[in-house]
């Protein structure tokens, strides 16, 4: 794992408008680097298009759909609970064995080795749409041509971007923690075994090489596709469409973005994290689904999840936009 410092001094005379200054981490990465996000990127967007091309006239196997399905909600828990809410933001802690397969379960998502992710999405609130933050939508100001750039750079154009986050600033406790060490050193395995599983399992409910095939195609490339693109719709369009109903710190326009609710298991419920980043349920009205939480709720009863970080009533009515609130300020978290 290579990593490299991210600068502390960072401007804070920021407007609020205006693009962020340049600086040297700006540079495109490496040939190596750019080819292989490319892949992660490209390879799974394209293997949509053939499965539709594939499966244009026909049905798509039951097997496949339940395969594509079971390994989606999987893997996306593994993201929503594991890499986000348990590990970047402590909402809960987990048993040692249910931490571990959380790491494992994210890792198959093909979305980053887990001490990175973490380290990088601590930053991001720490810096929240201001220079400092990795995929702000507004890093090119906020006029139209910055804004529809800004929100391209947020989506997936920030990995190509020779700017990486510190892990020893942003992500300690990861690193002097042997278990994520180990689970971050295997991502390129896991995200082997994320393809070859469904592979395997198709193969062997079919017979056939075929129903392998196609299970690798839905299950496999065609579910990373959808859950990349769920997880970067989140840094982006939950950012600039939707609503903001919560006090954030300054600059910060995260928002709610309900079409995305069921898909990213409600991580698109923004604007509500980023009012009380550290609560389990992001959530926060009446009818808000949220099965990350619904999922974490199980945890507790079953004794796997303790210290849940529940959000109180009177905490929400305080961070509601209407409501009385001390000045805000540029501090960090």
């Amino acid at each position: 794992m290579t990593l490299t410092k991210q600068p502390v001094n960072r401007r804070t005379d920021y407007d609020g408008a205006s693009p962020f200054p340049e600086t040297a981490e700006d540079a495109p990465v490496g040939k190596a680097q750019a080819g292989l996000t490319t892949a992660i990127v490209v390879l799974p967007f394209v293997a949509l298009g053939i499965a539709i091309f594939l499966g244009w006239g026909r049905h798509i196997t039951l097997t496949d759909l339940l395969m594509a399905v079971a390994f989606y909600v999987a893997t996306g828990l593994g993201v929503t609970i594991g890499y986000h809410r348990l590990l970047t933001h402590r909402s809960f802690a987990a048993r040692p064995w249910l931490r571990v397969a959380l790491g494992i379960a994210g890792s198959m998502s093909f979305q980053g080795n887990v001490i990175d992710w973490v380290a990088v999405h601590r930053r991001h609130h720490a810096f929240t749409d201001r220079p400092g933050d990795p995929h702000s939508p507004y890093r090119y100001g906020t006029g139209l041509r910055g804004q529809l750039r800004g929100l391209a750079h947020a989506h997936l154009g920030w990995m190509f971007i020779d700017d990486r986050t510190s892990a020893e600033r942003y992500a300690p406790d990861l690193l002097a923690d042997p278990a994520m060490v180990r689970v971050g050193r295997a991502f390129p395995a896991l995200c082997a075994v994320s393809l070859a599983l469904p592979f395997l399992i198709g193969w062997a409910i079919t017979g056939t090489l075929y129903g392998g095939l196609t299970a690798f195609l839905w299950a496999g490339l065609v579910r990373v596709a959808l859950l990349q693109h769920v997880t970067w719709s989140v840094n982006s369009l939950c950012h600039v469409i939707g609503s903001r109903p919560f006090t954030t710190r300054r600059h910060d326009r995260s928002t709610n973005l309900w079409p995305l609710a069921l898909l990213s298991f409600g991580e698109s419920w923004h604007n509500g994290h980023h009012s009380d980043p550290s609560s389990a349920r992001h959530g926060r009205e009446r009818g808000q689904l949220d099965l990350t939480a619904g999922v974490i709720r199980l945890f507790e009863r079953l004794g796997w999840a303790t210290d849940v970080h529940w959000p109180r009533h009177d905490r929400i009515q305080r961070r509601r936009t209407d409501a009385p609130r001390p000045a805000e300020t540029d501090q960090g978290p």
